[in-house]
């Protein structure tokens, strides 16, 4: 996840973060709000005397993972994977040919979340075999929306009342018996979807990943964009300061920057205590699989949190250098997809046997080390190709397509 876009794509300032230090302060934060949580539920007599680091211990690793399945470039890098994989079904690519229309949406609308649970489940460690064989109860704090892409697309068509996990899907139909072992495990409210496949009520710990991860990209992106020269000082240090424990520490020594810092690292603290506070608030309503919000979503700092999100939306990620960057990264995606897309091709005349492949698309496989030992059939092969270009970072995704476009 080291050079994989947080915000900033392609960035020069070493100061900005990337996906894995975000991942890594999400779970520091995750592991924090996970122990004030575990202690409230021991006092409670809601779980046994002890447990509490064991609530932490979870969360932390399912921060550690919320990003992994993220592809370079961020949400601009999703939707170039999307756009691509749309293109080549409803052209007929001939590679992938054959893919059931049921599992189109998994590519249309490629989702990192999904890809994430993927990587867990089967590509990385044993793979084919669980995977990282990680807990169920983490799988569970993972899983941010417990359905498969087609329950997804049907419901989000369906007119009613919305449900929060229901936002986008979480696991591709290929990882789905893996998911649905570890739900009916765990005991998670389960519910029919309008294409007959079972979907879940989120495991209460997710909403601790959730918040862990609000309070991490909106506070920090107001450092990083203070550091990028995008939002001016006085802006950050009034947003930051409305949601900061109040301090009586003499700052006239300090820099800006360690202003800014010191703020950030205050902010995070009254975060994370507004989130355990509507933990508390709303818990019958979470165990029970009804709360349909965010806990920063109904904190006492909420007001506060929409003026962040607010600003980052009219200025941070319409920054002239972001999106001109945003911009370089969907054209560097759709490259390296349509110079990888000939392999394929190749390989389906072939009858999927990669030993027959000709010399050139057995060079490219090799200059890449391209993963073909899944792709054995058009739904199996785009998941390979999906897999391979969603796992590179922001710089080696810009050397692979030089290298593919000449």
């Amino acid at each position: 996840m080291a050079n994989k876009t947080q915000v900033h794509p392609l960035y020069d300032n070493d100061h900005l973060r990337h996906r894995l230090i975000h991942s890594e302060e999400v779970a520091s934060v995750g592991r924090s709000i996970g122990m004030q949580v575990g202690v409230w539920l021991e006092a409670e007599k809601l779980i046994p005397v002890g447990d509490a680091h064991k609530i932490a211990g979870v969360i932390q690793a399912a921060c550690l993972a919320h990003d992994v399945g993220n592809p370079p470039f961020g949400h601009s890098g999703e939707e170039a994977i999307g756009k691509w994989c749309a293109e080549q079904l409803h052209e007929g690519t001939k590679a992938f040919m054959g893919i059931a229309r049921a599992h189109w949406h998994e590519f249309e609308k490629f989702e990192g979340n999904a890809q994430g649970f993927r990587i867990l489940t089967r590509l990385e460690m044993y793979r084919n075999e669980g995977g990282m064989c990680m807990p169920n109860a983490v799988l569970g704090a993972f899983m941010k929306y417990p359905m498969g892409a087609e329950t997804h697309r049907l419901f989000k068509e369906t007119p009613g009342v919305p449900y929060v996990g229901a936002k986008k899907f979480g696991f591709f139909e290929s990882e789905r018996a893996y998911f649905e072992t570890a739900a009916r495990a765990m005991g998670l409210h389960e519910a029919q979807g309008l294409d007959g496949q079972s979907w879940w009520r989120r495991h209460p710990l997710v909403y601790l990943v959730e918040a862990a991860d609000d309070i991490c990209y909106n506070i920090v992106d107001l450092e990083d964009g203070y550091s990028a020269g995008d939002l001016s000082y006085k802006t950050v240090e009034d947003l930051l300061s409305a949601v900061a424990i109040p301090t009586k520490r003499n700052q006239a020594d300090y820099s800006e920057y360690e202003r800014i810092s010191y703020l950030r690292a205050r902010a995070i603290g009254g975060a994370i205590n507004a989130c355990v506070q509507a933990f508390k608030d709303n818990y019958d309503a979470i165990l029970e699989g009804q709360f349909s919000d965010s806990l920063i979503g109904v904190s006492s700092k909420a007001r506060e949190f929409k003026a962040i999100k607010d600003l980052a939306h009219q200025q941070l990620f319409t920054a002239p250098r972001k999106t001109r960057l945003e911009v370089k990264g969907r054209n560097v995606i759709r490259k390296v997809l349509d110079g990888l897309c000939p392999v394929y091709e190749a390989l389906a005349r072939k009858n999927w046997d990669v030993n027959a492949l000709p010399d050139y698309e057995t060079q490219l496989v090799n200059a890449v080390q391209l993963d073909l030992r899944d792709a054995t059939d058009p739904y199996t092969a785009l998941h390979s190709l999906t897999d391979f270009v969603s796992g590179m970072t922001d710089r080696y995704a810009v050397q692979v397509s030089e290298m593919l476009s000449g």
